[in-house]
């Protein structure tokens, strides 16, 4: 009766929140679990197949929902968080959400994208068969700490799921050294051949310097940005492992193509850093036994949302969202600006509340001196911390302008600007301004 009842009101107040225009994805999983503790372990218990579980500091969300479409294209019926909400409270809401008002739950799968910080907080509710391990890099400060602590929180995670079986980028030496020191069986992914300028890649801020295992700084045959390519220490032994799933014959430019177990792949998409979110997702599933011979069918249907590269068409004009919280994932934004080389106007969008970090120290480690570069003809900074980003921009050599009202300024430019927007925000910005591009596209201003 109690899992009736906490379910029954977590589908109330999601519906309640949709109603309000409210992402609606912790409250309502609060709620359930504090009327019923068990709820989460009750559903989780249901699901008649694999479980896997989605983290890393970037890419969670993207390479969650290409996994989870993935399973759907296979016939399978998923448990899947695709909103990204991926604290204890928002994953209840997501296992609520596909159970009936009985509380059953009728699911062959599980894919949950977990906040590297909250792991510890979920595994005590269900044991993941597979965690996907995307990579490590640094994050808020205020939440996260320094790297090394972001380790050590997902080493207790772990070591609460013994069982569980890894699939990690074996192109940074970060999320690898945790495996290796996890005990846990693992399988690795990664880009087996240079593709990125070096000279570019060699400026990047690299968190995974030095070696885990001796101390020693790594050496590199190349990068692919931050810290990922192919190193080795050559005090110690330590190095990139053996990819299990190798991306090879990449092709960048009008979309991005590559292959791996002798497939081909293609996506309508800019960003290097998306070949990671889609091997991972595709090694996710090959590993756990499914063909997916549906996968290139599954990226070309696929379509961003939640302002991962989410494409708007506005009154004839292209208006690209995407999220920015973090040095490494700023960097690759920049480079998947710098891959279209049409003009265009560009929007940054940086808030300091609870979920962002109030340091934004982070600004001063991003590249933003590449944007020169970039054929951008109007730079506009927009949040709370708007006059910082302002500044920023000042020290890169850009001249920009300062705007409170983000829909004003979003308005301005589709009307009046190079009919070509990219609009960059970190966490909280990003759904308020996915509302505000979302309505400017049902009323075709």
């Amino acid at each position: 009766m109690r899992r009736m009842i906490a379910v029954g009101a977590t589908k109330f107040l999601i519906w309640l929140g949709k109603k309000m225009h409210k992402q609606g994805s912790s409250t309502p999983g609060k709620i359930g679990l504090k009327i019923y503790p068990a709820l989460l372990t009750d559903l989780a218990s249901q699901v008649s197949g694999d479980i896997f579980a989605v983290c890393g500091t970037n890419g969670k969300t993207t390479t969650n929902n290409l996994l989870c479409e993935a399973l759907q294209s296979e016939g399978k019926r998923v448990v899947c968080n695709k909103a990204g909400a991926n604290m204890l409270y928002g994953i209840v809401t997501a296992f609520a959400a596909c159970a009936s008002i009985n509380g059953k739950l009728d699911a062959d799968c599980a894919c949950i994208e977990i906040d590297e910080a909250s792991a510890r907080r979920v595994f005590p509710y269900f044991k993941p068969h597979y965690m996907v391990l995307t990579n490590l890099f640094r994050d808020q400060l205020d939440r996260y700490g320094e790297i090394d602590l972001t380790m050590d929180v997902l080493k207790q995670a772990l070591a609460m799921s013994k069982n569980t079986k890894l699939i990690v980028n074996g192109d940074d030496p970060l999320s690898v050294a945790l495996a290796k020191e996890s005990k846990h069986s693992f399988i690795t992914f990664g880009v087996d051949e240079q593709v990125m300028d070096a000279r570019q890649t060699a400026k990047e801020t690299k968190e995974g310097r030095f070696c885990q295992s001796c101390g020693s700084q790594l050496h590199y045959e190349y990068y692919h940005y931050s810290q990922l390519g192919k190193y080795y220490c050559r005090k110690c032994g330590f190095q990139r492992p053996k990819l299990d799933f190798a991306v090879t014959n990449v092709q960048l430019g009008n979309g991005i193509f590559f292959e791996s177990e002798g497939r081909k792949f293609a996506v309508n998409s800019h960003g290097f850093y998306n070949i990671y979110n889609i091997v991972a997702a595709y090694a996710a599933a090959r590993t756990a036994g499914f063909t997916v011979e549906r996968f290139d069918m599954v990226l070309r249907a696929h379509k961003p949302q939640n302002g991962r590269m989410e494409l708007f068409q506005i009154g004839g004009k292209q208006v690209v969202l995407n999220l920015a919280k973090n040095p490494a994932g700023f960097n690759q934004n920049i480079s998947a600006v710098l891959e279209d080389d049409k003009p265009k106007d560009l929007i940054v969008v940086i808030n300091d509340k609870a979920q962002d970090g109030r340091d934004i120290s982070w600004l001063w480690d991003v590249d933003f001196e590449r944007f020169q570069y970039a054929n951008v003809e109007t730079f506009i900074a927009s949040g709370i911390r708007r006059l910082d980003m302002q500044l920023r921009f000042k020290y890169a050599g850009i001249s920009s302008t300062s705007e409170e009202d983000i829909a004003k300024v979003i308005e301005h430019l589709v009307i009046s600007g190079t009919g070509n927007l990219y609009v960059l925000c970190n966490y909280t910005a990003l759904y308020s301004t996915h509302l505000i591009l979302k309505k400017l596209e049902e009323e075709q201003i």
